[in-house]
């Protein structure tokens, strides 16, 4: 048995300032990762960590963009036990968006119908919560409460088998693997 990792915060960018202002949420953001030290974190999102045009998938890292900038930023980090098989599986579907990176673009409006409670899907257009729900659902790692075009950050805090395995912010998240990592040196 394997984990997969669903990583949310909420930033200071202007995209996670409009959607905390129409939704309230405590997190706007979610990603997914393969490993407890989130080496690498996918999302669809900002491809170049600060702007947030050109926007599609993307591959995350803790030491870059709004996450090095912000140590205050708050984060929250889930684990969601999956066999061998939807491990396997969800990796390959991100490396699947990976390798076609350029075919795939961010969904504004996907946000909006999301926070209206409308069903709506564009061919491959896809907001955070929405990518990380297709990779989860496409895999078979787990049922979503939800259609993909409706999950939101927070929907993943209520799934079945699902942990909390750290809440605070990035400079408290980063000082941690910090930690871990000299105590197995």
């Amino acid at each position: 048995m394997k984990s997969i990792y669903i990583f949310l915060t909420r930033t200071e960018s202007i995209t996670s300032k409009m959607v905390k202002f129409f939704t309230n949420d405590k997190y706007t953001h979610s990603a997914i990762a393969f490993d407890k030290e989130l080496f690498y974190l996918y999302s669809s999102g900002r491809k170049n960590g600060i702007k947030m045009f050109p926007a599609g998938p993307c591959r995350e890292s803790l030491n870059r963009g709004f996450y090095e900038r912000d140590p205050h930023t708050p984060c929250v980090i889930y684990e969601l036990p999956v066999s061998d098989e939807a491990f396997l599986s969800a990796r390959q579907e991100v490396e699947a968006f990976m390798a076609n990176i350029d075919d795939y673009k961010f969904s504004v409006l996907g946000i909006v119908a999301c926070k209206l409670g409308i069903r709506w899907t564009r061919k491959n257009k896809y907001f955070c919560s929405q990518f990380v729900a297709q990779i989860l659902r496409t895999s078979g790692a787990t049922e979503l409460p939800k259609p993909d075009c409706l999950m939101r950050p927070l929907d993943y805090s209520k799934l079945d088998g699902i942990t909390k395995i750290f809440e605070g912010t990035i400079g408290q998240l980063k000082e941690e693997i910090k930690q871990k990592k000299a105590a197995t040196v």
